[in-house]
């Protein structure tokens, strides 16, 4: 044995141990060892030249280990046998506190130096820090059975799974040297990251451990072999690199596991997918949803899938952006794809409705199955609608595939059928508003129909104005539909009592801008004279009065006043004046009555069809007549004095 000192070697063999008590100053017992050596050196011979015998105090873990072993020694030494005496010297019991401290010295890291004369040297820098402690091999001892089988106990067993944390641990931060110095990644990132890299750590380290067995690495370090893994990998300047792409450290994580130690494809896989347009943070969502396949599948199967596309209608500048929202096509086959196409295609779809709702809605394509897709399909042609009828209306709004039938559509129908809407009816919201059939029920719904419940609207004519004009049920309750009521009641002169009317005959009022059109028809029909509480009135005898462009109620106006000479309250009795057309209704009609001398009230004049016009126009030429030639009776005259206006003169007619 070799005893390292600062001034010399001191050659122990042949040497005898000679542990005694000795007391001290202080009264207190202390151990210590004679070592009787001689200098194998010497030319004497060791009989002839004794040294005197050298004093060494032990401290209290080299004494606790010198008197366990000696007392093992003296207590087995007559019923030991010699293979077992080998055994013992070869392999020496420790605690098991003794186990985990030097497998935690063979494992870690950086080891801590400590004070001057621990049994094992545990300074970095010292030459003998390996050579000093025993081999690891010495802590795994399996137990032999009476059958003579091997087996792992529990003590070795956490001794083993204790080594595979310190070493994963020693793997984490080899890695984190790695970003920190190489990518100069910041010490949260490079943490962040690493947390969530525990599989791909894993395999540095049984890389690491698998390169003992090359001659080149056999005699190197456990940390050298790590860094070097990692170094080969080219991981570091793959994460730089995902990183300046818009990639977050969750996905980058994710893109690295799903890899399985080929780092080299997510590079590849990024190139190809920036050549089909997919930009910016979009390509870590396609790496990521598109799964194992995107990674592992050959260019071969990608472009075949791309170019289907393109042959049935996508432009290839909307590939990227379909992949971006639908990243799971890429994990489709060939076949898979195509029989999604062919099921659109069936329903009369031709290219160009088929590329324009692969836009509008990619998922449609790409994120349900046959099965599901079949469901949807047949429940729309519950309402009546035909196939050819489905293809138009998913072409026009595709989001209805996304729609759940059991949380959206089923609970959607009972509650309108609670609300009078017939299928008929909903068949109609479904083709001019399909959007209806995809907003929430209890968060958009709902609420409305509450509102429209507190301002006095009937539930009967709820039902009737949600089919008249399904759009309502689409515009926000606080920023749209509610401001315009308060309009309606502070502006334009709707009183509490008949704004419910207002709302029920004319919900597309609630459609308009307030500032671009209700409030300019509110201006232009005050400047003509009229006051609020008569606008009013006549905002609630014909509600959309305020949905026409001043533009095309001045003419009527001017024609009113000026040609026909009428006064301001004829528009007032009746505005539904400025529904009717001027050139197809209201000047022919008005030339038949100067023509035949006749007068009579807007009303008559306009909300009759033409052969009622014409009929009335011949039976009040008739009456005039009988009435002139004094042949006329008293009944005739009463219904006369209803139609004519009294004091009508054929040169007041005249205009």
């Amino acid at each position: 044995m070799l005893f390292l000192c600062q001034k010399c070697s001191l050659y122990l063999l042949p040497c005898s141990f000679v542990p005694f008590k000795s007391k001290s100053i202080c009264n207190q017992t202390s151990t210590s060892t004679i070592l009787n050596c001689h200098n194998p050196h010497s030319q004497d011979a060791p009989d002839e030249h004794h040294q005197s015998p050298v004093h060494r105090k032990h401290n209290s873990k080299s004494t606790n280990f010198l008197l366990q072993n000696l007392s093992q020694n003296n207590q087995n030494q007559q019923q030991l046998t010699a293979p077992q005496k080998i055994e013992l010297e070869e392999h020496p019991i420790m605690p098991h506190q003794e186990k985990v401290k030097l497998l935690e010295l063979s494992l870690v890291r950086k080891r801590t130096p400590q004070f001057p004369g621990s049994i094992y040297v545990q300074s970095p820098s010292d030459s003998d820090v390996g050579s000093s402690l025993p081999p690891i091999r010495n802590l795994f001892q399996s137990s032999v059975d009476n059958d003579g089988g091997g087996h792992v106990d529990e003590e070795e067993e956490e001794m083993i799974m204790r080594a595979v944390e310190i070493r994963r641990k020693v793997t984490l931060e080899i890695f984190k040297e790695a970003m920190m110095k190489e990518g100069r990644f910041g010490i949260t990132y490079t943490t962040n990251l690493a947390n969530r890299l525990q599989g791909f750590l894993d395999y540095v380290m049984i890389e690491a451990a698998s390169l003992k067995r090359m001659p080149e690495y056999s005699n190197s370090s456990f940390n050298l072999r790590a860094k070097t893994v990692i170094e080969d990998s080219q991981v570091v300047p793959l994460i730089r690199w995902l990183k300046h792409n818009e990639l977050s450290y969750p996905q980058i994580s994710k893109l690295i596991l799903l890899s399985r130690g080929r780092i080299d494809l997510i590079r590849d896989r990024v190139q190809w997918l920036k050549s089909i347009h997919v930009k910016g943070e979009f390509l870590g969502v396609a790496l990521v949803k598109g799964g194992e396949n995107i990674l592992h599948r050959s260019y071969k199967e990608l472009d075949e899938i791309v170019e289907y596309l393109v042959s049935n209608g996508v432009r290839r500048d909307w590939v990227g952006y379909v992949i971006s929202r639908c990243p799971q096509l890429l994990s489709y086959s060939l076949e898979e794809v195509k029989t999604c196409v062919a099921f659109y295609v069936d329903m009369g779809m031709n290219e160009k409705d088929f590329g324009t709702m692969v836009f509008d809605f990619p998922r449609a394509l790409g994120h349900l199955t046959m099965e599901e897709m079949n469901q949807k399909v047949n429940y729309l042609k519950e309402f009546g609608l035909k196939n050819e009828d489905v293809g138009k209306l998913l072409a026009f709004r595709p989001q209805l595939m996304g729609c759940s039938i059991e949380e959206q559509w089923k609970p959607l129908v009972k509650y309108f059928y609670y609300y009078g809407i017939t299928k008929d009816g909903m068949r109609r919201m479904l083709t001019l508003k399909p959007m209806v059939f995809c907003t929430d029920l209890k968060l958009n719904i709902v609420p409305k129909v509450k509102f429209f419940q507190d301002i006095g609207v009937r539930d009967d004519a709820i039902g009737n104005m949600l089919v008249k004009f399904p759009t309502l049920l689409t515009y926000s309750l606080n920023k749209k539909i509610r401001p315009v009521v308060i309009f309606l009641m502070t502006k334009a002169g709707v009183t509490e009592k008949d704004i419910a009317k207002v709302v029920a005959l004319g919900p597309e009022l609630l459609g308009c801008s307030i500032v671009q059109k209700l409030e300019v028809n509110v201006k232009y029909f005050l400047s003509l004279g009229i006051h609020v509480r008569q606008l009013g009135e006549m905002v609630a005898d014909f509600p959309l009065l305020l949905r026409y462009n001043p533009d095309v109620l001045r003419p009527k106006y001017v024609y009113l006043r000026r040609t026909m000479i009428r006064p301001l309250q004829d528009i007032i009795e009746f505005p539904r004046f400025f529904s009717y057309s001027l050139e197809g209704r209201i000047i022919p009609r008005h030339k038949v009555l100067v023509e035949n001398q006749l007068n009579i009230k807007l009303r008559y004049m306009l909300a009759s069809s033409d052969v009622q016009f014409k009929k009335l126009v011949n039976d009040l030429i008739r009456k005039r007549n009988k009435f002139q030639s004094g042949v006329a009776g008293e009944e005739e005259e009463e219904t006369q004095s209803e139609a004519v206006i009294p004091g009508d003169t054929a040169t007041k007619l005249q205009s």
